[in-house]
């Protein structure tokens, strides 16, 4: 994996783990890349001082000062490992609305990766993603990996979702995007690849039930042979050059929502990373394909990451 070069790894509190560490070292190693540090501080500068300034003489000041001065040893401690292995380490301590700060420092500095951890749910089964992962994986433009704590140092299995549409040009960039990192995740680690894509026949529980357009059984079902013949060709189609480039290959095409569809698929496999898209077309900017893959998120037990079609634009500026 060539890909990334200027990766940002965001070490909050409630999200930092080995794993992520370690997934950052490797990436960094693999690419030739450098990392930069950060964590936020949900105040704008000076603000602290002013909620402190009814402290007597300049103590105000100095409460601030601390706070980012243990902020910055904090951020000292966590880059001593990555240091130690030969990475060009930087290190910066944000100020103000975490992912709104986290997405300037992107649009700033180029980086072309967000490295997170993602706080685990106590009384769920489920991650659980905070809002600023949430805003995130919406408008963060570009890729977002959110790193579940895992006991395994490797994965042993990655899963690609993806809609291809060749007649699409931005998703069908975007399915390549999802295909080369999944490809190139599941070679480093020698995982199973698991690529999965939802069809169905829109209308069909209309053309089924309905007294006013109601087919007849033979014909619903040529309509959906059609319908999944197409999608069949359509996979075949964004599949066929990475055969060979994984482990062991594995392609899904199942009939049913890709809300229900991926969730279900990626629990029953014991999937540890789903590579998926966030954003279905450039003009909306930080919207999720309905409540497709908010609706995947809240149900998946595994670590995310999340691509952007080509020429998406954050709406933070």
């Amino acid at each position: 994996m060539k890909r990334f070069k200027n990766i940002l790894l965001v070490c909050d509190e409630d999200g930092l783990h080995d794993d992520l560490i370690g997934r950052a070292i490797w990436l960094a190693k693999s690419n030739g890349a450098r990392i930069e540090i950060v964590d936020t501080i949900s105040a704008a500068p000076g603000e602290l001082a002013r909620l402190y300034g009814a402290l007597p003489g300049s103590r105000a000041h100095d409460v601030e000062f601390a706070v980012l001065e243990f902020q910055r040893e904090r951020l000292a401690s966590i880059a001593g490992p990555i240091l130690s292995e030969g990475i060009e380490v930087g290190q910066n301590v944000l100020q103000g609305v975490p992912f709104v700060e986290i997405i300037r420092k992107v649009l700033r500095d180029g980086n072309d990766l967000v490295l997170k951890g993602a706080p685990a749910d106590p009384e769920g089964p489920f991650p659980l993603f905070a809002s600023t992962d949430m805003h995130l994986l919406r408008k963060c433009p570009c890729p977002v990996w959110l790193m579940k704590k895992s006991r395994r140092r490797r994965f042993a299995r990655i899963l690609a979702a993806v809609d291809p549409d060749p007649d699409d040009r931005q998703r069908d960039s975007m399915n390549t995007v999802i295909m080369d990192l999944a490809t190139s995740l599941a070679a480093r680690d020698e995982a199973e690849l698991h690529v999965v894509n939802a069809w169905r026949l829109e209308g069909e529980s209309t053309l089924r039930h309905s007294g006013f357009a109601r087919v007849a059984e033979e014909e619903l079902d040529r309509l959906l042979e059609d319908r999944r013949t197409q999608s069949e060709g359509k996979l075949d189609a964004l599949v066929g050059p990475y055969e060979g480039l994984a482990k062991n290959l594995r392609v899904h095409l199942v009939k049913g929502e890709a809300k229900d569809v991926v969730p279900s698929l990626a629990n029953n496999q014991r999937t540890d990373l789903i590579v998926m898209g966030t954003v279905a077309r450039t003009g909306i900017s930080g919207l999720f394909i309905g409540n497709t893959a908010e609706a995947i998120l809240n149900h998946v037990n595994c670590s995310i990451m999340a691509v952007k079609p080509p020429g998406f634009e954050t709406p933070v500026q």
